[in-house]
C-alpha cells in the first residue's frame, strides 16, 4: 500500500493541489499494484525553505492541464478560427495526417485537405493524457462527420489524434482516419 507525502509552498490554487494528488496516486498505481483504496497521497504545506543557498516562500507557476489546451484548440479550428488555433501552437509545430507530408502550418492543413472534403468536425468519445519528462501526450478520439466536396454528407469515420504539449502548447499532432478507406468504399 503506497503512502506518499508532497510538501508544498503556498500559492498553489486547490485545483492544481487536486490534480497533483490524482496524478501521484496514479503514478504510484502504474507502478505498484495497490487499489484506489490502499493508496494515500497527503499535501503538506511549508511557508518557507532553502535549497543551493537560496531562501523560496513561494511555488513556482502551475503547468496548464494539457487536454485542455488541445480541446481549446480543437474547437478554434472546428470554429475555423485560426488565429485563436493559431495561439495554441509552439514555434516549430509539425502535423502529420494520413497520407501527407508533414506540415508546419494552419495553412497548409486547410490546403491539403480543401480537395478530400468541404467540411469536417469531430465527435469527441475520450481524452487521454500520458505525462512524460519534459511534455504531455494527449490522444483524443471519436467519430468525423461533415461534408464531401459533392455536397453528400458523412459521419461516424473512426479517428484518433496525437498531440504532444510542452509549457502549454502544442508542439506536435499526429492524426489517423478512415476516411481513404471510407472514400475507398464508396467508389
Amino acid at each position: 500500500m503506497p503512502v506518499i507525502s508532497v510538501t508544498l509552498l503556498p500559492g498553489y490554487p486547490a485545483d492544481v493541489e487536486t490534480r497533483l494528488v490524482a496524478r501521484l496516486a496514479t503514478a504510484a498505481r502504474s507502478v505498484i499494484a495497490a487499489s484506489p483504496a490502499g493508496t494515500t497521497v497527503f499535501v503538506n504545506h511549508a511557508n518557507t525553505y532553502q535549497r543551493d543557498g537560496n531562501v523560496f516562500s513561494s511555488g513556482g507557476p502551475a503547468r496548464l492541464v494539457a487536454s485542455d489546451v488541445v480541446k481549446g484548440f480543437l474547437e478554434a479550428m472546428q470554429q475555423r478560427d485560426l488565429d485563436t488555433a493559431q495561439s495554441f501552437l509552439a514555434g516549430g509545430f509539425a502535423m502529420r495526417f494520413p497520407g501527407s507530408a508533414v506540415m508546419h502550418s494552419l495553412a497548409e492543413m486547410i490546403a491539403w485537405a480543401r480537395p478530400r472534403y468541404r467540411s469536417v468536425a469531430k465527435d469527441y468519445e475520450r481524452f487521454e493524457e500520458v505525462w512524460r519528462e519534459n511534455d504531455t501526450v494527449v490522444f483524443c478520439s471519436g467519430t468525423l462527420r461533415g461534408t464531401w466536396n459533392d455536397g453528400r454528407d458523412f459521419s461516424g469515420i473512426r479517428f484518433i489524434d496525437r498531440f504532444e504539449v510542452v509549457d502549454g502548447k502544442i508542439t506536435r499532432q499526429d492524426v489517423w482516419n478512415d476516411v481513404a478507406e471510407t472514400l475507398a468504399a464508396q467508389a
